[in-house]
């Protein structure tokens, strides 16, 4: 199954309007299909997607969920961003609405997490583009370098804010026979 890429996610909610409100003026989703009191589809912006997220509401008297502490299930999902720019602007945003819950330096990914209205946890990240990559880098991403406090002011000095960043680290895999 040589997947490619993920396509969308899809979530099970609490309230559709407040999920719809926050996808869209927080992240700029454009909401693409939307059943009221049912759920709602979504589109990222600059995404080619038919939609990047699903969401149905199960309603107010759902619990949080217990996954990581109680029960097996998703951590959280991950969007990349184009530029470190973009990270600092939605840092920002997420910061502004009381999302973020905390921001990484993982060596070739720089992370911003943050919380929906749910408490479901996404990621928000800028991966180091190829040209960027340096035989010490590659050692510690492939290593498992613990990650690190984010400095995204100094991330953008050493990379430049517009700068645009790779697309996944597949070529980061932990080295094997055919590496050998």
């Amino acid at each position: 199954m040589p997947v490619t890429r993920l396509n969308h996610a899809v979530l099970y909610v609490r309230d559709i309007d407040v999920t719809r409100a926050f996808y869209e003026e927080v992240l700029g989703f454009t909401t693409l299909t939307y059943l009221p009191g049912q759920g709602a589809f979504f589109r990222a912006p600059g995404s080619t997607n038919d939609h990047d997220l699903g969401a149905f509401q199960v309603g107010p008297a759902a619990g949080a969920s217990e996954a990581g502490r109680a029960t097996v299930g998703l951590y959280h999902l991950a969007w990349e961003v184009d530029t470190l720019d973009e990270l600092e602007r939605l840092q920002q945003v997420l910061q502004e609405h009381g999302a973020l819950v905390g921001a990484s330096d993982h060596v070739t990914t720089k992370s911003l997490y943050a919380q929906d209205p749910d408490g479901i946890e996404f990621e928000v990240c800028w991966i180091l583009p190829a040209d960027a990559l340096t035989p010490e880098l590659v050692e510690q991403a492939r290593a498992g370098a613990r990650p690190r406090p984010l400095d995204l002011a100094a991330e953008q000095a050493r990379h430049g804010g517009a700068t645009r960043g790779g697309v996944g680290i597949s070529h980061l895999a932990p080295a094997g026979p055919a590496d050998s």
